[in-house]
This record gives C-alpha cells, sequence and structure tokens, in this order.
C-alpha cells in the first residue's frame, strides 16, 4: 500500500476510500526539495472522465457512483502492480477527478506509458449496478514530471489546464503539462513489436506470490504474475503488459507464454502446493479455449488437480452462460475456479450462483483498514459467512501486517498472501523456499 509523509494527516475520499484532494497536497509538498537540489523525483498525472454527467442521466447516480468506485478500484490495482511498494499516492480530487503521484526514479517514457496503461484500464467496459448492460467512460490523461521545490498548487493547476485542453480534442487521451512532445521511446508500434519479439525470445519472466493457509501459516502454493523488463521503461508488471498485448492483438500468445513457463516451473514443486494463473477475458471469449488450455496443462506434466484458475469481474461481462460453460469444462478437467478481487468492484452475488467457483480472493481493499475498524469487519464477516455457507474458501490477498494476518485467520478466512510472509520469489527462489 502508499505512504504519507508522518507529519500530515490522512483523509480519504467517502466514495472511494482513495486519499482526497487534501492528501494529496499535503503529500505533493511533503516530498519537494528545494530548487538547486537533485530533482525530486516525483511524478503525477491527473485523470479525468469526459462526458461522465452522461453515465448519471443514462444509468442514475447509483451507476455513477458505482463506476467511480470501479475506477479507483483499478487505479489502485495498477498502480500496486507497477510502482515501487511504498512511495505512491491516489486519490480522488472530486467528481469524475482522479490523480496518481509517485516519488520514484523512472524515465518520462515509463510515466507517460503507466498513464497509457491507466487509460486503457478505466476504458474497459465496467457493470452497470443493476447487472443491465456495461458502463463504459472516456479517460484523459494529464502528466508531468514536479520540478524541484514545484509547490502542490501549481502542479495540480498546470495539470488541470492540460487536462482541460486535453478533453477539447477528439483522440488527445494523453497530454504532457510542459507541452513537450511525447517522449519519442514510447511510439506505440515499436512497443508493440517489442512485446512481441519478447514473447519469441522467452524475455518475460515470472514470479511467485507465495500464499499461505490459515490459521496455521504452512505454505499451500503460490500466484504465478508476469513481469517484463524493457530496456526504456524499466519493468512492466502484468496491469501494463496486457494493456500492450489488448491493443496490438498478442494477448493470445502473451497468455498462453505466461502459462507454459508457470506450469513448467511448477511441475517441479513438491507435491501439494497448488499454482493460481490469471484468465483474462480474452481467454475466455476465445473458442475452444477450455480444450487448448488443457492440453497445455497435460503437456506440463503438472496435475490439474493443483491448479486454480483466478478470473476477475471483468471476465463476466460478456456472455455469463458462455463463460460459465467454458469454466465448468476447465473445472471437469481437474482445475478449481477462484473470483478474484472480490469486494473490489460490483460484488455482484449472481456470479457466485451461477458459476462453478471453489473460492474467492479478497481484493485488498477489504483489507486495509481491517484491524482497527469495526464496520470493515463488520462486512468481512458477512463476505465470510455467505462463502461458508456456499462452500467456498475465502483467500485474503495483500496482507501486509501481523494484525490484519490475525484479523482474517479470526474471521474465518482459509488463505492469505502479502508481504507480511513473502515477496514475489524468481521459480528458483521459489523452489528453494518451498523445500
Amino acid at each position: 500500500m502508499p505512504s504519507f509523509p508522518q507529519t500530515i494527516e490522512i483523509r480519504r475520499d467517502a466514495l472511494t476510500g482513495l486519499a482526497d484532494g487534501a492528501t494529496l497536497t499535503d503529500t505533493l509538498d511533503g516530498w519537494s526539495v528545494a530548487p538547486g537540489e537533485r530533482s525530486s523525483g516525483v511524478h503525477a498525472m491527473l485523470i479525468g472522465l469526459s462526458r461522465f454527467d452522461s453515465v448519471n442521466l443514462a444509468y442514475g447516480e447509483a451507476a455513477g457512483d458505482g463506476a467511480l468506485v470501479e475506477v479507483a478500484r483499478r487505479l489502485l490495482h495498477l498502480a500496486t502492480d507497477e510502482l515501487e511498494r511504498r512511495d505512491w499516492v491516489a486519490a480522488r480530487i472530486g467528481g469524475g477527478t482522479f490523480a496518481l503521484v509517485a516519488r520514484q526514479s523512472m524515465s518520462r517514457e515509463r510515466w507517460h506509458w503507466l498513464g497509457e496503461a491507466l487509460a486503457e484500464a478505466v476504458a474497459a467496459p465496467i457493470p452497470a449496478v443493476d447487472g443491465a448492460g456495461t458502463v463504459r467512460l472516456w479517460p484523459r490523461v494529464a502528466l508531468v514530471r514536479v520540478l524541484p521545490g514545484e509547490r502542490a498548487g501549481h502542479v495540480l493547476d498546470s495539470l488541470a489546464a492540460t487536462l482541460e485542453r486535453a478533453q477539447d480534442r477528439a483522440g488527445a487521451r494523453l497530454a504532457w503539462a510542459d507541452r513537450a512532445p511525447c517522449p519519442p521511446g514510447v511510439r506505440a508500434a515499436q512497443l508493440d513489436a517489442d512485446l512481441l519479439a519478447a514473447i519469441d525470445r522467452d524475455e518475460i519472466e515470472i514470479v511467485f506470490q507465495p500464499q499461505f493457509a490459515l490459521p496455521g501459516g504452512g505454505l499451500i502454493g503460490a500466484e504465478a504474475l508476469a513481469r517484463w523488463r524493457h530496456p526504456t521503461l524499466g519493468t512492466m508488471g502484468a496491469s501494463a503488459l496486457f494493456s500492450i498485448a489488448r491493443r496490438a492483438d498478442h494477448v493470445a500468445a502473451l497468455s498462453r507464454h505466461i502459462a507454459e513457463r508457470a506450469l513448467s516451473a511448477a511441475a517441479a514443486w513438491p507435491g501439494g502446493l497448488r499454482l493460481s494463473l490469471n484468465i483474462t477475458p480474452d481467454d475466455l471469449a476465445a473458442n475452444g479455449f477450455a480444450a487448448q488450455f488443457a492440453a497445455i496443462v497435460s503437456r506440463s506434466g503438472f496435475d490439474p488437480a493443483r491448479l486454480t484458475l483466478e478470473i476477475t469481474e471483468q471476465v463476466l461481462l460478456g456472455n455469463l452462460e458462455d463463460v460459465g460453460a467454458t469454466l465448468g469444462a476447465l473445472k471437469g478437467a481437474g482445475m478449481q475456479i477462484a473470483l478474484d478481487d472480490f469486494g473490489g468492484g460490483f460484488c455482484n452475488f449472481r456470479y457466485l450462483k451461477l458459476l462453478p467457483l471453489d473460492r474467492i480472493k479478497l481484493d485488498r481493499s477489504m483489507i486495509d483498514g481491517i484491524e482497527v475498524d469495526q464496520r470493515d469487519r463488520a462486512v468481512l464477516r458477512a463476505i465470510v459467512a455467505l462463502a461458508t455457507t456456499l462452500g467456498l474458501e475465502v483467500v485474503a490477498e495483500g496482507i501486509e501486517t501481523e494484525a490484519q494476518r490475525r484479523a482474517v485467520a479470526d474471521e474465518g478466512c482459509t488463505a492469505f498472501q502479502g508481504f507480511l510472509a513473502a515477496r514475489p520469489l524468481s521459480p528458483g527462489d521459489f523452489l528453494a523456499f518451498a523445500r
């Protein structure tokens, strides 16, 4: 989770749970360094939702609020996946305007691409709160590299003016506040080609996030995560990777590559440890995916009974009956199914009723504050009770403190993962850890 300077009061937006505008301003000022000193290393972006009022008019204010909550979740997911553990803050400024600031060393090209990836994520369909249809948003992003000594007010005013200009230009999804041209190293066609070459050269790395049983704490398996060390943009996580792949129509190739590498590494694990793999919406929409994936698992030599396939709510925005049939075929091949990021989106309980699920994974936003907030604790207790009634296991993600681990164990969660127990490990390091 992000960190804040110790001297500031942390205030949160009541709807989304993100930091509010005042906390963002205090954080930026706290990170400022005096003019003439070395670079502050601070980057900022402002995200605006074009024509957001039309969402409220078309679907109602409840749908509009739900869409804002989902935008916040996607923003947190990308920041958590792509940025270093601590020095970043995500905030809602008000209405349909959000911000992300980070204090870490990175190139201008990388910050630009993170803006692209975030815009892509926000533009993906969002289910309407009543389950009827989907909401689509039109994000615009303004970016800047903060100068040493620059005050937060000037940074945010500059970003707001840039965002307003971008809103008036059709097709201008990203704009830099300093009006400099987009970095030459971020040409879309070149990045697409780089990704395809990286897949062909086996340069997409796999790391494993260990998972542990509750209450005992024994190792039970790991979730496979993808990383790409791009020569210009630095290390990119799965969010950015699949954003590139989706635009370049390389999703099938990337998913297959990740699955094959993860299964190959997991084949050497001690017996009993489970592997969790993420399945994308594009995977489940492909004809014959279940049979093709089962063949990949068979060739790897990994026992399908030890494999869990994780899906997110976004996977379910298409034909739910078709998705259910595909998941049923995969479960019939011996695999288990988990609904990922539960609680971070719309928590459509219809999914729990219709899909062949074995477990749910709680979104990390459900864990933040769980050890101190009794309302959060009550929500967790209700979700676990529902899951238990349906015969589903509950996995808690993002556990960073012992107090959080005790809380989810006390409420009946069956497993957890997070930096408290272990960070993502290379295949070799995980194998040594497991042994």
